[in-house]
């Protein structure tokens, strides 16, 4: 998100504003406050006597919490503002507004203050693709409330607001006469409700103590998941902060799909602002990341998906028997079924993804129970593999767009030419990637382990290791490109290897698929200069014919893509290129505000001494948000073994100590922490940081 932007965000209600706290329809496709996929506010401006503050600053730290520092306009700057104005907002199951005024003359000042709104009640998906709205929209008072409506046959929208002063609603404007006494304060509070079908006047005061309850619940429940998080000491700062971010933004992304759940049910949305939402892949990448820091995530992100498993073939929602869903919406284009994330299946890696966190979650918590309680959910997940993933028999996973609301890929990469010849031309369907390959040999291997600890089916467990190890020849001779030493991109329909080289291969090694003597191969092409950028490994290689370092999935850098491939390569024993990664990442969060944002341009560090911004990346994203907290645990090595918490770090020369208290796990709680003896200080770090890359510009502008 642009950094000219704020955000409050809480479960499926997030608000997006300019630095001042207002936002204008037309000013930004993503600003307005949203609720459960609808944009039910999408201009909100203030005004003192009919011009616009000027901001000081804004403080936008805490996730559901924002501060506006704002003074009018005098029109001189041998004039100083007369007037100091904080503007605070929560945002919870609606948003509440205050603004606190401070008249720092002696004399009494008299104030108009107006607020202009308005209303789309656009979807999310209106709203992306500019489409029209078919409904009718109103405005009336109704008691004390102002109420903006939209109905379309018996869907119904509503938002209500309501002011603490004596104030005169009209259509799309409030006005209010303010006096304040020589130094004196006053502050007046705006609420904002969020309805969903027809509202009767009893139940807004009960909405209103739900809201205030809600805003007071935020706070405490931020501060408990601080302390049940671990706590980091680093010799680096940089990484301290990165990792804090990563806490603040990780609770932010939090829902609930199951509105009377508790804190510990809750799940991760994918990301602000398109993306706050249930998503099978992302929520169980970022399960997996977290699960040495908030393991809760993990139980809860299984459990939800596992309740809406796919029951039958539906082709309009891609949804097949067993097979996990992609993304769920609520808002009027789902409703109206125009569009089918009610939810939408098209992921052909969201189903082995689902059984590697349920055995990697029984592993590093031994919560054996839910793993029995899911069972029926596993068997069905390995069937839909076998039965429907595998379309034509061949023993890989493809997926084929069979309607015009289908998701052209259906991987990771799901943009429409993401998967590419090495000549730039897009293969024909169905693909099969290679990281889908590998993720099924995982999901197969640790299935079996659940069979064979846990369920006792040793018949099940020989068979899956068969399989899998069947999986692993089969893909080898298949997908191997020998002259390139790399494995392709994917197949093709009519079985040719996509030849591109990308960061999938990096996926291989993370799930284990690659033979010992082709790892250093892979290596070397992830680290060479074709794919690392200096900020991390790029999605495609430049040379690519399809490479540009702007095209989303084809030469950019993803974060969490880079925590994955670093993750494999220590998997493979290359620790030390895997920490190169992870150091580079952490560096980039410098000049994001320590939050690695969804994915940024993939230009060399020596081309723009800086990472460049990708114009339309979620952020808070959620598996960019895992990324530092996967870094931590490849550093570290961290692995849970039996009963043990296991570690084997490996610090970079950038970090001189690093400390881990109170791992969450079957152990209880643990420390783990590291040094190095001959790591360079934080200080000369950042100055040879710095003098490196002036060096390079000064050569740079010589040339």
């Amino acid at each position: 998100m642009n950094s000219r932007f704020v955000c409050s965000l809480s479960g499926s209600t997030f608000l997006v504003s300019e630095k001042s706290g207002d936002f204008v329809q037309d000013s930004n496709d993503t600003t307005g406050f949203f609720y459960k996929d609808t944009r039910h506010l999408s201009s909100w401006r203030l005004l003192i006597d009919g011009k616009a503050p000027q901001v000081l600053s804004c403080d936008d730290v805490e996730y559901y919490y924002t501060q506006h520092f704002l003074a009018p306009q005098t029109g001189t700057i041998y004039e100083n503002p007369y007037l100091s104005l904080i503007r605070r907002r929560t945002v919870a199951d609606g948003f509440i507004e205050t603004l606190q005024f401070i008249n720092h003359r002696n004399t009494q000042k008299d104030l108009k203050i107006s607020v202009t709104f308005g209303s789309d009640f656009c979807d999310l998906f209106e709203i992306k693709d500019a489409l029209a709205k078919k409904g009718k929209f109103s405005q009336k008072a109704r008691g004390k409330d102002w109420v903006l409506k939209y109905q379309r046959d018996d869907f119904v929208r509503e938002t209500l607001l309501s002011c603490s002063h004596p104030c005169r609603f009209s259509e799309g404007q409030l006005e209010i006469d303010v006096s304040l006494a020589g130094k004196e304060e006053k502050i007046i509070r705006f609420e904002v409700l969020p309805k969903v079908g027809d509202s009767q006047a009893a139940e807004t005061r009960l909405d209103r103590d739900a809201l205030q309850t809600s805003c007071d619940e935020n706070r405490t429940d931020f501060k408990q998941w601080f302390e049940e998080a671990p706590e980091i000491q680093t010799s680096i700062d940089l990484l301290r902060r990165v990792y804090r971010r990563s806490m603040i933004d990780l609770s932010a992304l939090r829902f609930f799909p199951d509105p009377q759940g508790a804190p510990k049910d809750a799940v991760p949305a994918a990301g602000l602002p398109w993306f706050m939402s249930l998503f099978g892949r992302d929520s169980l990448l970022v399960s997996y990341q977290a699960l040495p820091f908030q393991p809760d995530l993990a139980r809860s992100t299984l459990r939800t998906l596992a309740a809406r498993q796919g029951t039958k073939v539906d082709h309009f929602r891609d949804e097949e028997p067993g097979k996990i869903l992609h993304e769920l919406r609520v808002g009027e284009l789902t409703y109206f079924q125009e569009r089918p994330q009610s939810p939408y299946f098209g992921a052909s890696d969201s189903t082995p993804l689902f059984l590697i966190v349920l055995d990697e979650y029984e592993r590093w918590s031994g919560d054996r129970k839910l793993v029995e309680e899911l069972k029926p959910n596993a068997l069905r997940a390995l069937e839909w593999i076998d039965k429907y993933g595998d379309r034509d028999g061949d023993g890989f996973v493809e997926y084929k767009k069979d309607l015009e609301t289908s998701l052209d890929n259906q991987c990771w990469k799901d943009s429409w030419n993401s998967i590419l010849f090495a000549d730039g031309t897009v293969a024909e369907g169905p693909r099969a990637p290679c990281e889908i390959q590998g993720y099924i040999y995982d999901a197969k291997v640790r299935t079996a382990r659940l069979a064979r600890e846990v369920w006792k089916d040793p018949q099940l467990s020989e068979r899956l290791l068969k399989e899998a190890a069947a999986l692993k020849e089969k893909f080898n001779q298949a997908y191997w490109i020998e002259d390139k030493k790399f494995y392709a991109l994917a197949l093709d329909g009519k079985k040719r290897q996509v030849d591109s080289l990308t960061s999938n291969i990096g996926h291989l090694l993370w799930s284990g698929i690659v033979p010992e003597d082709r790892a250093k191969h892979l290596v070397d092409h992830l680290m060479g200069d074709r794919l690392f950028s200096g900020w991390g490994v790029r999605t495609m290689a430049e040379g690519e014919s399809g490479y540009n370092p702007i095209e989303y999935h084809n030469g950019t850098v993803w974060p969490h893509d880079n925590s994955i491939i670093a993750a494999g390569l220590a998997r493979y024993g290359y620790r030390e290129e895997a920490n190169r990664i992870c150091i580079a990442l952490v560096e980039a969060a410098l000049f994001f505000r320590f939050r690695l944002p969804e994915v940024f341009a993939g230009y060399s560090i020596n081309e723009t001494e800086f990472p460049v911004e990708y114009p339309t990346a979620s952020s808070p994203q959620a598996w960019a948000t895992g990324a530092p907290l996967l870094f931590l645990r490849t550093i570290l090595g961290l692995d849970a073994r039996g009963n043990e918490l296991h570690s084997d770090p490996v610090l970079p020369p950038e970090i001189g100590k690093l400390i881990l208290s109170g791992i969450p796990g079957r152990w209880g709680k643990k420390d783990v922490s590291a040094s190095r003896k001959d790591a360079k200080a934080a200080s000369e770090i950042l100055w040879t940081w710095f003098e490196e890359r002036a060096e390079k510009l000064r050569i740079k502008r010589a040339a």
